[in-house]
């Protein structure tokens, strides 16, 4: 049985510059794609866009931002001027040798360069081509910038985010970037495999923020085709599930899961309130949600009477969906996402050994790799220019002695 990865022998090149479409690259390296990013030699945005960076042996800072470290595991860089002939060459003939190409310049830019998708099909017509943008490659706001938050905040997603009574809310990471990035990885294999049982060409796969946060809107979306009603912001609310909420303890917050009626007949043997099941108030689904307040109020006094832990074991042995409400570091301290080894080390040249996230893939067979650091700006392209494109060593320097390469 061979060991190798899902995708050993693919070639991605990697042109993306904020987080989504890195991200999807990220995810194609983990699965065992050569990733050769493609950046400026001063670097991507992201890699500036701190603080924090990873400091060296020494205590002092790179340029590394924790967006760098987040999305660009299991890669290669090179560092080549775009705006020097030599370097567009240099990025052509890399497609040339790659099977996906990944980019998120604004619709249109790569065109000038001869790097869009036409020109690159002319010569190679078996790519894969991804382009991500905010707004996609047509319709009116095509040549818009946009990131995350304008695709939430135009998408819907701020609009439901926050309490009832204030202000929408950004989601607390970059949620669409990261939803854009894990299409374009579907996209690029969906696009991989119609090559492969048609033997057909390759395609050119158009993924934009805002579609992104439309599809994330799901059922909030159909609420509103259902009803013709505006979804409304429910704060830690549920739209159609009572109680689905979260209630402070004695020392802390703990999030309860429990509109079913089967789970709330389950909350209600673990509170030892077995009295609300003949209460019509609360006793379907249907009446809970139209006395939610005053269901809320009950529980809130109920909760507020014992720990977290305590609740949290109380609940688990009675089924219902419960977690206590973590930070950061409370999460990783917890036994099972120790257990699961969620937390990774990689070595880093300069930094020594660095965490990061592991990918949630879990293969019986070919075990997700972490075997590359988020590489520093231009670690690789002597080594990329030499072993994948056949620079000899004069050619290079002279590329470096004219700032094309770094």
């Amino acid at each position: 049985m061979s060991n190798a990865l899902p995708l050993s022998g693919v070639r991605v090149l990697d042109l993306g510059r904020m987080f989504a479409a890195p991200w999807a690259a990220q995810i194609l390296g983990d699965l065992g794609a050569d990733v050769i990013k493609v950046e400026r030699p001063t670097g991507d945005e992201m890699r500036h866009y701190g603080p924090p960076y990873l400091r060296d042996a020494d205590g002092n800072e790179l340029v590394e931002s924790a967006y760098t470290v987040a999305c660009n595991r299991n890669k290669r860089s090179i560092a080549v001027d775009l705006g020097a002939e030599e370097g567009v060459r240099i990025v052509r003939e890399l497609a040339l040798k790659s099977d996906i190409l990944i980019e998120n310049f604004k619709a249109g830019d790569l065109a000038r360069r001869g790097l869009d998708y036409a020109s690159l099909k002319a010569l190679k017509p078996e790519l894969v081509y991804l382009s991500v943008t905010g707004f996609g490659q047509t319709g009116p706001y095509a040549k818009r910038p946009a990131v995350d938050a304008i695709a939430q905040a135009m998408g819907g997603i701020m609009s439901v985010t926050g309490e009832a009574n204030g202000d929408p809310q950004r989601i607390g990471v970059v949620l669409m970037d990261m939803m854009t990035g894990l299409y374009a990885a579907i996209s690029a294999l969906a696009a991989l495999r119609h090559r492969e049982i048609n033997r057909a060409d390759g395609q050119y796969v158009d993924l934009a923020l805002l579609d992104t946060a439309m599809s994330a809107m799901s059922h909030r979306t159909a609420e509103w085709f259902l009803t013709g009603n505006t979804p409304k912001r429910r704060g830690n609310g549920s739209a159609g599930n009572v109680p689905a909420n979260i209630f402070p303890c004695k020392d802390g917050t703990i999030c309860v899961q429990a509109g079913g009626d089967v789970q709330f007949k389950n909350l209600c043997r673990a509170l030892d309130r077995m009295n609300f099941l003949d209460d019509e108030r609360f006793n379907t689904r249907r009446a809970r949600m139209a006395n939610e307040a005053a269901l809320m109020e009950i529980l809130n006094d109920i909760f507020r009477t014992r720990t977290v832990a305590e609740w949290t074991d109380t609940l688990v042995a009675h089924n219902v969906y419960c977690a206590p409400i973590y930070d950061v570091a409370q999460s990783y301290a917890d036994t099972q996402v120790q257990h699961r080894q969620i937390r990774r080390k990689i070595k880093h040249p300069r930094a020594g050994e660095i965490d990061t996230i592991a990918s949630p893939m879990r293969f019986s067979d070919t075990p997700v790799a972490f075997n590359r650091h988020p590489p520093m700006v231009g670690e690789h392209t002597d080594e990329i220019l030499r072993d994948i494109l056949g620079y000899e060593a004069r050619a290079i320097d002279e590329l470096r002695r004219t700032n094309v390469i770094r």
